[in-house]
């Protein structure tokens, strides 16, 4: 024989009934069985608030009992033939009158008793399963019903009674030795007093209902049907990877049933673990699926780890205080006033020093449970040897469970190194003796980001998840997620990092998606998006509050330098081509390095200087190793040497400008690149990664420019500037040509100095035959003297530029 049991789920409507009886009925071909079912799905927390509306004479409880009959007599009329419905609309409408007396009676009571809630929550098994008992008969299965409250036996708690088990073994075994029907049909939840009057299992009954029935019978298996496929590595809905566990011990599936997976109702396995009664959790919507068998021993080879779960609104309370070192019965108090309370302890850790005790419990009894608490030690706490109980609220417990966890070292150092790379701060931890779980207390609002970084740390395929939120979506941008786009299956193959965009913003509209944009259709969604908001952009990355995040800057904006710091902080790291935050005052520059390295959020912005070339990653390896910079030369701006290599007698300078910032070379201000600051700032960057002390005003500009050029105030002005100082330009290239030099645009650091201007290179110059838009890098260091380490290629234009941010983001993969 085996036991079948339905969740609400699974019989909340006729469509998902239907398919319950097709599952029934192939199952009954090969064994006898008994079927428990919940109630309709959510009808019990109808059943309850319609009962607190009714206690408190709100008229509206008749509104949501209306609401329970429809439901009821929808299901018998879209499963049960016309000709036959009369009976079943009779027995249903007979049992919802008797339901209508009880809430009228909490109505003119202005009272609702224990004693009357449990018999109101247990309508919704009866009527379940009264209904669905007829459906079969009508389907002509060999099928009977029977009311569990004639077989299972409780003490008179009513709302969350305790099984008498003999009696209760005996009543079940009296039955199905006599019964002759292949199907029995029994509601869940539901129990009765030895007198005969209606208690409740308390909630998720309708497990242990099962569970006690197949324990009495010998059943050769339990089965417990839901919605999903078995017991999972963590909750689905909130860890998309998560997979079905195909075979779990009875311990495994206690400890993970405990902390947070409501697959199956905790108490489930205590019947069936002594006679070693198999469960089997399976998915009414998809019965093909293996699920999960819970046996005494799971066969093959078996994960240390076999599952992380959490648990929601837990608050930790501290009792502490010197006094309490060596001194015998503070424990023992504490828990007899949280037993006097009725309240349950969740988890429990105490200090090897004696000085402090923390409890975990439900966030509801949190108050309740510090007022008893302060009564209990009033003496104490007023003589100071105790402090008053510390409450903190908001908290979730998160669980590594595993029977195979004791045998495997290191689990709990990869659990917590996990946790602190993501900024996850810990409040609490305990783990048993028996080594089946690690638990830690952490803040609410980082269960999810801990759930999704611990799955991937021990069940994932190494494969890391990076979520981008992308600022600046122009000329630069799109480069960069066109080739995110292209690389995205070898980057999951090759290096193993699964890249997701979840934010892209300009300046006008941004959008989110928490399952990731699709690179290819990101312009529409982001046409349609929301108005775009550089404070509202950050507060939706940190709401999200996803693992590995990255913001990325491809803009030249300096309020958005300015929030950098507020990234960081929150564990969210940052990748900027904007050289604006690396080149401000040295103090901000050095702050933000702080917060990078307090926060273990990477902060990266190798395409300040040369763009895609590896410029500042070398410079931090040759310090690094031990190397002192002492000279720097270089020509740092790709739109200044493109510039100046097509310009000539035979074109105009305005002309070659126009060329270059068409090409993506300039900034969209091209005054900041020919101005000279932009070479200004990377070589201040260059230096202050040097090691160097410097702020942007110390280096000493000689602009080739006019004044007037110079104090133009937008791009229209700018260019006419340049028409009409032409002469002036064609001036600098014939003084460059008589000599048989050309023109670079020339950054240098040299005993703690540094400068920026245009120069004449020779024909023997490492410079001279810089092309294009290339840059080159000249260090002199104590190991580079008379031949100096060189870095050179090309140094400007989006799709280079984009390749270094891409580079970046694969720095941080790697971290």
């Amino acid at each position: 024989m085996n036991v079948l049991k339905f969740g609400g789920t699974s019989v909340a409507n006729a469509q998902n009934i239907s398919l319950v009886i097709d599952i029934i009925t192939k199952a009954s071909q090969n064994k006898k069985l008994a079927i428990v079912v919940s109630a309709f799905g959510n009808t019990t927390n109808m059943l309850l608030k319609t009962a607190e509306l009714a206690a408190v004479k709100d008229e509206y409880y008749r509104s949501l009992l209306q609401e329970i009959e429809n439901r009821h007599m929808q299901v018998v009329k879209d499963l049960i033939p016309v000709t036959e419905q009369s009976a079943v609309i009779s027995h249903t409408k007979r049992l919802l009158n008797y339901l209508e007396t009880l809430y009228e009676g909490c109505f003119l009571l202005r009272e609702l008793t224990p004693k009357t809630l449990a018999t109101i929550a247990s309508f919704g098994e009866l009527l379940s399963s009264y209904i669905i008992s007829e459906v079969m008969k009508v389907r002509q299965l060999d099928s009977n019903y029977k009311d569990s409250r004639e077989l299972i036996i409780t003490t008179e708690s009513f709302e969350n009674a305790q099984v008498e088990m003999k009696l209760t073994q005996e009543n079940c075994q009296a039955f199905f030795e006599k019964n002759e029907k292949q199907i029995i049909i029994l509601p869940g939840f539901i129990a009765a007093t030895p007198n005969g009057e209606t208690t409740t299992l308390g909630r998720g009954g309708s497990d242990y209902t099962a569970a006690i029935i197949a324990s009495a019978v010998d059943a050769d298996e339990l089965q417990i049907w839901t919605d999903v496929s078995g017991m999972y590595t963590a909750n689905p809905r909130i860890v998309k990877q998560a997979t079905p566990i195909p075979h779990i011990s009875y311990q495994e599936a206690m400890e993970l049933s405990h902390f947070g997976a409501k697959v199956i109702y905790p108490p489930t396995i205590q019947p069936v673990l002594h006679k070693e009664i198999p469960i089997l959790v399976k998915n009414t919507f998809s019965p093909e699926q293996e699920g999960t068998r819970i046996t005494k021993n799971p066969q093959g080879k078996q994960q240390a780890v076999k599952g992380i779960s959490y648990i929601e609104n837990i608050s930790l309370l501290t009792l502490e205080g010197s006094g309490m070192i060596g001194i015998p019965g503070f424990s023992k108090r504490l828990f007899e006033t949280l037993l006097a309370e009725k309240i349950n302890i969740i988890l429990i850790t105490q200090a090897s020093s004696e000085h402090s005790i923390c409890i975990g419990i439900n966030d509801k009894e949190a108050s309740r449970a510090k007022m008893a608490l302060d009564e209990t030690f009033a003496y104490e706490i007023a003589l100071k040897k105790v402090d008053p109980i510390l409450v903190e609220q908001q908290l979730a417990i998160i669980a590594l469970v595993g029977e195979n966890m004791k045998n495997h070292q290191g689990l709990s150092g990869k659990m917590f190194s996990m946790l602190g790379k993501n900024n996850v701060n810990i409040r609490a931890i305990a783990q048993g003796a028996s080594e089946k779980n690690i638990s830690a207390v952490i803040n609410s609002e980082d269960a999810k980001k801990a759930l999704n970084a611990l799955h991937e740390e021990f069940f994932e395929e190494k494969i890391k998840q990076l979520n981008l939120f992308v600022t600046g979506v122009g000329n630069v941008g799109e480069r960069f997620l066109a080739q995110l786009k292209q690389q995205h299956e070898y980057l999951r193959e090759q290096l193993k990092l699964n890249i997701r965009v979840i934010g892209i913003s300009n300046s006008r509209t941004m959008f989110f998606d928490e399952e990731g944009i699709d690179l290819d259709s990101w312009k529409d969604k982001l046409a349609k998006g929301d108005k775009a908001s550089l404070d509202e952009f950050y507060e939706t990355i940190k709401t999200h509050n996803l693992r590995n995040s990255i913001f990325i800057d491809i803009t030249a904006s300096h309020d958005v330098s300015k929030v950098y710091g507020d990234y960081l902080r929150n564990n969210i790291s940052v990748v900027t081509c904007n050289k604006i935050a690396c080149a401000s005052e040295y103090e901000n520059y050095q702050n933000l390095k702080r917060i990078s390295q307090k926060y273990n959020a990477p902060f990266l912005f190798e395409t300040n200087v040369g763009a895609g070339l590896p410029i500042i990653d070398t410079l931090k390896n040759v310090i690094a190793s031990g190397d002192r910079v002492h000279k720097i030369q270089a020509v740092l701006s790709g739109s200044l040497n493109f510039v100046f290599n097509n310009f000539s007698n035979q074109n105009t300078f305005h002309d070659v400008v126009t060329q270059a910032q068409k090409e993506g070379y300039t900034e969209p201000d091209p005054k900041i690149d020919l101005s000279g600051v932009d070479v200004a700032r990377k070589i201040l960057i260059l230096a202050r990664e040097s090691g160097y002390i410097l702020e942007l005003e110390d280096i000493e500009n000689n602009s080739f420019l006019p004044q007037e050029t110079l104090a133009t105030e937008n791009n229209e002005d700018f260019y006419a500037s340049l028409t009409k100082h032409e002469a002036h330009f064609q001036q600098i290239f014939k003084e460059a040509n008589d000599k048989d030099c050309r023109l670079k645009y020339v950054a240098t650091f040299e005993d703690g100095k540094a400068k920026v201007g245009l120069q004449h290179i020779p024909s023997d110059h490492p410079f001279y035959n810089l092309e294009g838009s290339d840059n080159i890098v000249l260090f002199f260091t104590d190991r580079y003297v008379a031949q100096p380490l060189q870095i050179k290629g090309a140094g400007a234009g989006a799709e280079v530029t984009a390749s270094g941010i891409f580079a970046d983001v694969i720095r941080i993969g790697k971290f």
